[in-house]
């Protein structure tokens, strides 16, 4: 049987996730990869929903470009949202995928716009 490469990421997912978890104080930030998009959300696991999201299909400047900038302007912009709701820290949670690439680029384009992770 062949083992793909989502079976793979959903079973690191639920690991990192048994350890790792957003509060009202420190919400996490999850990240989402698709070979159209980059998707981010700001979540509040204690109340279960969502505080912020950016996505590079909502947003008409990433549309066009290399997914390398696609994932900056949506970390830019998932941090922009986010000091607008008082979020300033946050849990990185990069569901499964590798530190490395567009995941990264978000976490730097995050981090150099002001959130704290």
């Amino acid at each position: 049987m062949a083992f793909s490469r989502n079976i793979r990421r959903d079973k690191i997912k639920k690991r990192v996730r048994k350890n790792l978890s957003g509060t009202p104080e420190r919400p996490r930030l999850t990240v989402y990869r698709s070979n159209t998009g980059m998707y981010a959300q700001i979540i509040d696991d204690l109340a279960g929903r969502t505080l912020v999201s950016a996505s590079s299909l909502k947003d008409k400047k990433a549309n066009g470009i290399p997914k390398i900038e696609q994932a900056k302007i949506v970390g830019q912009a998932i941090a922009e949202k986010a000091k607008a709701a008082g979020i300033e820290m946050v849990v990185f949670d990069r569901s499964g995928y590798l530190y490395h690439g567009r995941v990264k680029a978000l976490a730097d384009a995050a981090r150099e716009a002001g959130l704290n992770f």
